[in-house]
């Protein structure tokens, strides 16, 4: 189900790219799942989808946006109005600097061409 879950989720992305060019970018896709994420993770609809998926659920960007908005509906109960600022990004901290060490060190060792 991981596998199935999380192509479905990449080619609903990849077709929306590739219908609407250039009009919808990679960067309204990446802002899109994450929205739509946090969105149905509130509304309590993208845990089932985890439930069911595991993985393939969690890992696309839609995850991170599900990750967000549960960290900070966590963080509400437990210290108030501050919750909903600090809470999504405390959830995620690991999430973000993995993504920041593996980006520096990539940029480190590898020269772009283009």
């Amino acid at each position: 189900m991981a596998f199935l879950v999380g192509g479905v989720i990449c080619l609903i992305g990849q077709l929306v790219m590739d219908l609407t060019k250039p009009t919808i970018t990679p960067g309204h896709i990446l802002v899109g799942y994450i929205s739509i994420g946090a969105i149905l993770s509130g509304l309590g609809l993208y845990q089932p989808l985890v439930d069911l998926a595991g993985a393939g659920a969690t890992v696309p960007l839609s995850g991170f946006g599900h990750s967000l908005a549960q960290g900070t509906l966590k963080a509400v109960e437990t210290s108030g109005l501050l919750g909903a600022i600090s809470g999504g990004v405390e959830a995620t901290a690991a999430g973000i600097t993995a993504a920041i060490v593996f980006g520096y060190v990539a940029a480190v060792l590898f020269n772009p061409k283009g």
